[in-house]
């Protein structure tokens, strides 16, 4: 089976295994594990911050960071597909009481006019008590539900500089931000350098088998460490696992762009099949996105695996597909092959195709 449902689905290393097996550990709860303090230290240097706070799940380090930054009842700018918003279960509402306040983004990237325009115009007629006050300002770089999109830096930049001279604070939900910087070449940490709080992760992009880390000051990641505790993110022996994760860290983002050496070679297999609508130059980092047009995305992917290949449905005509660590070039192949077995069997149906890239809630990881 080649499994291309997410980069969650890669496996460890020989190498990590080691590392793992290897890990002097504490209790982490104490402060006592070394390997995740190493860990916590690398990653806050890695991206410009004082501190950082090592965790179990992205969706943690999003949503402690979200509850961080905010009180129950303050509102909370996310782009209308961001994965902290969809596919986190309802958690900035659950664990922190916040409102959603959606931004019109194209593929997750949205401009300084859409913030602008979500904080509105006061004045002293009105009582400023009568609406949620917007506290945070969140992006997602690269993107996942806009297909792994990356956020040109001069429009982060604008459109951060416009939320701090608000008084926002500013949230990286980071995840494959490793991408952003593999595709681009700009170093993590200038992009972290406009936020307040940034999330990466370690079992998506980077391969490790958990983990992701909150970074930040110091004062804001104290207070995170807080939250995590409230919970349930208190570890034990987590060093085992700090330990892959610090072992990807170093040696698994230099290897980042085979993944979207991959995805292209993907994408422009499949482009042209029947049935498949996909534009090629979306593809800017790991993820593929594309529509189907010739049955449900749902009946697509089950013949898909029916003859060996994994593949994630994204709402009722999207499907994504994801190359990571463990995805050789020979299976990517074979994926085309399976792909086009499938489209031409049902080319019959295919009716007119848009190259508009799918975006759906049902996305996933």
């Amino acid at each position: 089976m080649i499994d291309l449902r997410s980069d969650t689905c890669s496996r460890p290393t020989d190498a990590m295994r080691k590392a793992i097996a290897a890990a002097p550990v504490g209790d982490d709860v104490y402060g006592d594990d070394p390997s995740v303090k190493e860990l916590e230290r690398e990653v806050a240097d890695l991206l410009g911050k004082d501190d950082a706070v090592y965790m179990v799940t992205g969706t943690m380090t999003n949503q402690v960071g979200i509850r961080a930054h905010t009180e129950s009842g303050d509102s909370v700018l996310f782009d209308q597909n961001a994965h902290v918003y969809i596919l986190e279960g309802g958690a900035p509402a659950a664990f922190s009481g916040v409102l959603p306040r959606l931004l019109p983004g194209v593929r997750g990237i949205f401009t300084p006019e859409n913030v602008s325009q979500a904080l509105g115009v006061s004045h002293r007629f009105f009582p400023s008590t009568i609406p949620s006050p917007i506290k945070l300002l969140c992006l997602e770089n690269t993107h996942n539900i806009g297909g792994g999109k990356v956020w040109p830096l001069d429009q982060l930049k604008a459109v951060c500089d416009l939320g701090r001279a608000n008084g926002l604070a500013l949230h990286l939900d980071g995840a494959r931000l490793w991408h952003a910087t593999a595709a681009t070449g700009i170093p993590e940490r200038e992009y972290a350098k406009h936020f307040d709080s940034v999330s990466v992760c370690f079992s998506k992009a980077l391969g490790a088998p958990m983990g992701s880390a909150l970074a930040g000051n110091r004062e804001f990641i104290a207070r995170a460490r807080r939250f995590k505790q409230q919970i349930g993110g208190g570890f034990r022996q987590a060093g085992m696992m700090a330990a892959g994760a610090l072992y990807a860290l170093r040696h698994n983002r230099e290897r980042l762009q085979e993944d979207h050496i991959h995805a292209k070679m993907l994408a422009n297999g499949i482009a042209d099949l029947p049935g498949i609508a996909l534009d090629v130059s979306t593809v800017e980092t790991n993820i593929v996105r594309f529509g189907i047009t010739s049955l449900a995305a749902g009946e697509f992917v089950e013949k898909l695996y029916e003859r060996g290949l994994y593949a994630l449905p994204s709402g009722p005509d999207g499907v994504r597909m994801i190359p990571y660590l463990n995805i050789t070039p020979q299976q990517i192949k074979d994926a085309i092959d399976i792909i086009a077995s499938v489209a031409n069997d049902h080319k019959a149906k295919a009716s007119a195709v848009s190259v508009a890239p799918r975006t759906s809630s049902a996305a996933g990881y």
